[in-house]
C-alpha cells in the first residue's frame, strides 16, 4: 500500500486508487491512514464523523462505509477493476486483510508499504541528530529531504472532524519545526544570501512565527542589511500586538538591540539566535516505517 497525506489524501493498493471521491467514506479512510497499521476503535471514528453527537444507526452506517472502502480495496486487489476478472484475486492479500477488524474497532494494514508521514519523520529524525551532531551538510540534506515530500496542505481536501484536525495541527506543528531546523543549518553553512527570498515569503504567510522572522533578520544581517532587518522585526512587533496583544519575546527582542548595536557600529553582532522553548515544537516522533506554504 502506497499512502500519501502530505498535499491531498491518496491511497493506492495494489498500484490502484481506493481513495473515495465521497465525502464520509474519504475521510474515514483518512483517519484509518492517520493511525496506519494500529487498530483505530469504532468510538474514535464515530467521534470523528459524527462530533455533535452520533445518530441512531451510526453504528450501520459506519459498517456500510467500511464494506463501501473493502469493495474498493477488493477491486484493486484484483488488479484491473470490477469489469475484467480476468487476473483474478492476489494470493497474498484480501480486502479483508487489508482493512481489518479487530475487536472495538478497524485497522488499515499497510502490508509494510509506504507511507510519507513515516517517510518524512525518518528524514526529520536523521536532520535532528545530524544537527546535535554539528554535521550541518548532512542535516541540510535530511532536512531538506523531509521538507520534499510535502506537496501541499495534510489532508487536503478532506472534510476533517476533531480528531483529523488534531492530526494536522500536529503535522503543521513538526514541519515548522523541521523548517526551523532546515534553517538554521543552511544559515551555520553560510548561505544567508540565498535564503532571503524564500524566507521573506515565509514571514508573509507567517505574520507572528518568530523563529522565521529571526531567521530572516540573522539572514539580513548576514547580507550587511540592518535596516531590512530592523522593518522585520517592526512588522513582527505590530502583527503580534494585532493577533495577540502581545510583545515580541525576550530573546527577539535581544537580537533586535544586536541589529541596533550592529549598524551603530559598523560590525556585525553576534546572533546566535536559538528558538525559544515556548516556540519550539515537539519533535517528530520517529516511528518504523518544500516549504511551508
Amino acid at each position: 500500500m502506497d499512502v500519501r497525506i502530505l498535499g491531498g489524501l491518496s491511497v493506492r493498493e495494489n498500484g490502484v486508487s481506493i481513495t473515495p471521491t465521497a465525502a464520509v467514506p474519504r475521510q474515514l479512510l483518512a483517519l484509518l491512514t492517520a493511525s496506519a497499521d494500529q487498530v483505530v476503535p469504532v468510538t474514535v471514528l464515530t467521534e470523528e464523523l459524527w462530533p455533535s453527537g452520533a445518530p441512531r444507526g451510526a453504528r450501520a452506517e459506519l459498517h456500510a462505509h467500511i464494506a463501501g472502502l473493502r469493495a474498493l480495496i477488493a477491486d484493486a486487489l484484483r488488479g484491473t477493476g470490477p469489469a475484467d476478472p480476468r487476473n483474478g484475486w492476489s494470493d497474498r492479500r484480501t480486502a479483508d486483510a487489508v482493512l481489518v477488524s479487530q475487536p472495538g474497532g478497524y485497522r488499515l494494514d499497510t502490508g509494510g508499504g509506504a507511507h510519507d508521514v513515516w517517510q518524512f519523520e525518518r528524514a526529520a529524525g536523521a536532520g535532528y541528530r545530524a544537527m546535535e551532531a554539528g554535521d550541518l551538510p548532512r542535516a541540510a540534506l535530511r532536512l531538506g529531504e523531509a521538507l520534499a515530500l510535502w506537496r501541499g496542505d495534510p489532508y487536503a481536501g478532506v472534510a476533517a472532524g476533531p480528531r483529523l484536525r488534531r492530526e494536522i495541527e500536529r503535522l503543521e506543528t513538526s514541519r515548522l519545526s523541521v523548517l526551523d531546523q532546515w534553517l538554521e543549518a543552511q544559515l551555520g553553512l553560510g548561505r544567508h544570501a540565498e535564503l532571503v527570498p524564500e524566507l521573506t515569503g515565509l514571514v508573509a504567510r507567517h505574520r507572528t512565527n518568530e523563529p522565521l522572522h529571526a531567521h530572516l533578520m540573522a539572514a539580513l544581517l548576514r547580507c550587511g542589511q540592518h535596516d531590512q532587518a530592523l522593518v522585520v522585526y517592526e512588522r513582527l512587533r505590530l502583527a503580534l500586538k494585532a493577533e495577540t496583544g502581545m510583545e515580541p519575546s525576550a530573546r527577539l527582542r535581544r537580537l533586535q538591540r544586536s541589529v541596533l548595536a550592529g549598524r551603530h557600529t559598523g560590525g556585525r553582532p553576534a546572533l546566535g539566535f536559538r528558538v525559544p522553548t515556548q516556540y519550539a515544537p515537539a519533535r517528530p516522533r520517529l516511528v518504523p516505517a518544500g516549504s511551508v506554504g
